[in-house]
């Protein structure tokens, strides 16, 4: 096996021209995985955690970029403002998993349980790639096309996602076998737009991409536009709209039966986190006005 050092994004990318066939490599924590219980052997690796350029993030004409080195522990660390991205790279496996380990990794593996992805989806991210040649952008739901399927070309790097910044509160939350260092069951990314006076709820590891939950989604923009809740933080959203809502993010689920939980289980889980999830935006938002 090669592995080919990159210094530069350009470098790296003249590589990958080079070797189309190359696995790229930066945190390792996925590929180190499979290449152990020798799933995979590539004849060339690309080691691109050294890129400047995929380390960086920042914000520019209301959007907001995040590279696709960055790790979870620097996202902690560097941008807790984003609460639901924060919240979904405290859940990734353990310190040293968190230390190494990348959002462009869980993009290019592609697995519907990355815990990153759900965010990503409910900031409705595009996808930023290149190749020696050129620059593109795909939707997070074009990039995704399958279980650990993607539309990246051969030829290409991911170098992060982009989206526009938005105003209002939003969380994490998912479900596993255990607290800590586990695979997701359910993850749930809600964030609330109010300059949009929209919700968008995206669900993890019950389908075999990320889904949004379209229906719930309008369902609880209309309770909150017919409650006055949009323009008054502290009106209350009634308890049939909550469950209302509930309801309709767990049939947004195409959950399967496997080894860490039913279908039946994962479908429970939506309708439990989307309460939860819902009852911490309102909440949060009272308590700013309160503030």
């Amino acid at each position: 096996m090669d592995v080919l050092l990159a210094q530069t994004l350009d470098e790296a990318l003249e590589m990958k021209a080079a070797n189309p066939e190359a696995l790229p490599i930066a945190g390792g924590t996925d590929v180190m995985v499979e290449l152990n219980f020798d799933l995979r052997r590539p004849e060339v690796m690309i080691d691109i955690c050294r890129l400047p350029e995929l380390r960086a993030w920042g914000r520019e004409d209301g959007a907001f970029f995040l590279g696709a080195g960055m790790t979870y522990a620097r996202i902690m660390r560097e941008l807790a403002d984003l609460t639901p991205l924060a919240q979904a790279s405290r859940t990734v496996g353990s310190p040293q998993i968190r230390n190494r380990g990348t959002v462009g990794g869980n993009l290019g593996t592609g697995s519907p349980a990355g815990d990153a992805l759900p965010v990503l989806a409910a900031y409705d991210a595009e996808i930023v790639l290149a190749s020696a040649s050129r620059t593109r952008t795909l939707r997070w739901d074009e990039f995704h096309v399958g279980p650990k399927k993607t539309a990246l070309e051969p030829e290409e790097l991911i170098l992060g996602a982009r989206w526009r910044s938005v105003r209002g509160p939003g969380s994490f939350s998912k479900i596993g076998t255990r607290n800590a260092m586990v695979i997701s069951v359910v993850g749930l990314c809600l964030v609330m737009d109010e300059d949009a006076r929209a919700v968008r709820v995206a669900l993890g590891s019950v389908g075999p991409t990320v889904l949004r939950a379209s229906d719930a989604e309008a369902f609880v923009a209309e309770a909150l536009e017919r409650s006055g809740t949009w323009d008054e933080p502290a009106a209350d959203l009634a308890a049939d709209a909550m469950e209302g809502f509930a309801e309709r993010v767990a049939a947004a689920a195409r959950p399967i039966d496997d080894v860490r939980g039913s279908a039946a289980y994962r479908r429970h889980g939506c309708s439990v986190l989307a309460r939860r999830a819902l009852g911490w935006a309102l909440a949060s938002r009272r308590e700013g006005i309160r503030t």
